[in-house]
């Protein structure tokens, strides 16, 4: 395929996409047998758990008696090792899901352990870390207690500091993706060492894992390796571009039974929650997620290569394991990073003559500058990057629906902030 034909690419950035195309060959592969495995295990949840047509039909109102919905959370469920899951439309995004998970488990007078340090810009406000949000029913404002283990230089977990803290919370929270920081996501195995290291300590402690960006890049999920509670959102990976919105809370029975009152209030439970006409996108979305997470892997790898060619450091690299869909690097200025989501954008199918600009954005504490020419607003499993105005202006690539156009967008944006004007 020529890219030339549709899209003014220098002759240095089609040199550079002919050496990528043939040295991340070998890790498409290993996405691509992930990819598969994750499809088949899809398939045989929908298979065993019977999924028919009529599923799809949705519910109004109260939503009471609602088959479709049952029958996702059913097999969400299944798909992620968990005993039971709450799969619903009324989460607004990642951060509202994780909000109601974090209260539907959390009492005054218990302890937030963040086990891997000082979690993401947006959930600071929930927690009642950043004192703006003061008085406005933070879990400090109830009396939920936070403590913190930050990771060690080399931005891996402090085992040793887990394990003197742990006795004192009630929650270990696990942020499997990186947030605003330079470092890779945690693979399954620093989960589980984790979640093994907490629980020595306080058998009793609920191991909490932040899994958005996170679903289907390996063949488990943290559930499966000792997580008690995993949330995301599904307008990332498992919604496979198609969910309108939503997220998912899914894990052990009991506390997905008081995530779902503090949704839905403490004598309703799961029973409530209309789906009106969005079950199909749902269901479609889950099926199709582990091909879409497969295309947006492999995005990140194409352009991981890119970047080292460009002498730009990627986290990760192109040649290492990848644990969810994100790359980060640092630009190096604001006008490259302003360069490179400008060039993501040029490349969009929704928007593409919009030039991105810096501004300020609710639950960030620097202006961010963002490209996401995406068919759902904020969708990141759709082909977007974004950043803080701040030193030294790191981006964060996500998402690719598909790997040729992903492929079309990345190059453009590597052409805009690296290469020699032409």
């Amino acid at each position: 395929m020529k890219l030339s034909e549709f899209f003014p690419y220098q002759p240095e950035a089609l040199a550079l996409d002919e050496k990528a195309m043939e040295a991340c060959r070998p890790y498409f592969a290993r996405m691509e047998e992930i990819r598969d495995y994750n499809q088949l295990k899809m398939l045989k949840a929908f298979t065993e758990n019977q999924m028919a047509e009529t599923h799809m039909l949705g519910s109004t109102g109260y939503g009471l008696w609602d088959a479709g919905r049952e029958k996702l959370e059913q097999i969400f469920a299944q798909l992620v090792g968990a005993e039971d899951a709450l799969v619903r439309t009324q989460f607004m995004s990642g951060t509202h899901t994780l909000a109601v998970a974090l209260f539907g488990v959390l009492r005054t007078g218990d302890t937030l352990l963040a086990a891997t340090g000082r979690p993401y810009d947006t959930l600071e406000g929930v927690i009642g870390l950043d004192g703006k949000c003061k008085g406005n029913g933070t879990l400090a404002d109830y009396g939920v207690k936070y403590d913190e283990a930050p990771l060690k230089p080399d931005k891996t977990p402090d085992y040793a500091l887990i394990a003197q803290k742990a006795p004192g919370a009630t929650v270990c929270h696990i942020q499997r993706s990186r947030g605003y920081m330079q470092r890779t996501a945690f693979s399954l195995e620093t989960i589980q060492k984790i979640a093994e290291t907490a629980k020595k300590a306080n058998p009793n402690i609920i191991i909490f894992v932040d899994n958005c960006y996170g679903e289907f890049t390996q063949k488990q999920e943290p559930t499966q390796v000792g997580a008690d509670l995993i949330v995301g959102s599904m307008i990332k990976n498992p919604g496979g571009g198609i969910a309108p919105t939503g997220g998912y809370i899914a894990g052990r029975k009991d506390l997905v039974a008081k995530c779902a009152c503090r949704l839905m209030g403490p004598s309703l439970g799961k029973e409530l929650g209309c789906t009106l006409d969005t079950l199909r996108a749902l269901y479609l979305g889950l099926y199709y997620a582990p091909g879409v997470v497969c295309e947006a892997v492999k995005t990140a790898i194409y352009a991981e290569y890119l970047l080292e060619q460009c002498g730009v450091k990627p986290v990760p690299r192109y040649c290492e394991d990848h644990n969810d869909i994100v790359t980060c690097f640092d630009s190096g200025s604001a006008e490259a990073l302003t360069g490179f989501c400008r060039g993501i954008q040029q490349a969009s199918p929704v928007d593409s003559y919009v030039a991105p600009e810096p501004s300020e954005e609710p639950g960030y504490t620097d202006p961010v500058v963002m490209a996401s020419g995406s068919f759902t607003e904020g969708s990141t499993i759709e082909l977007s990057c974004d950043g803080p105005l701040r030193a030294p202006y790191t981006c964060y690539l996500q998402g690719g629906l598909n790997f040729s156009a992903s492929r079309a967008g990345v190059l453009m944006a590597v052409q805009n902030a690296f290469l020699p004007k032409g």
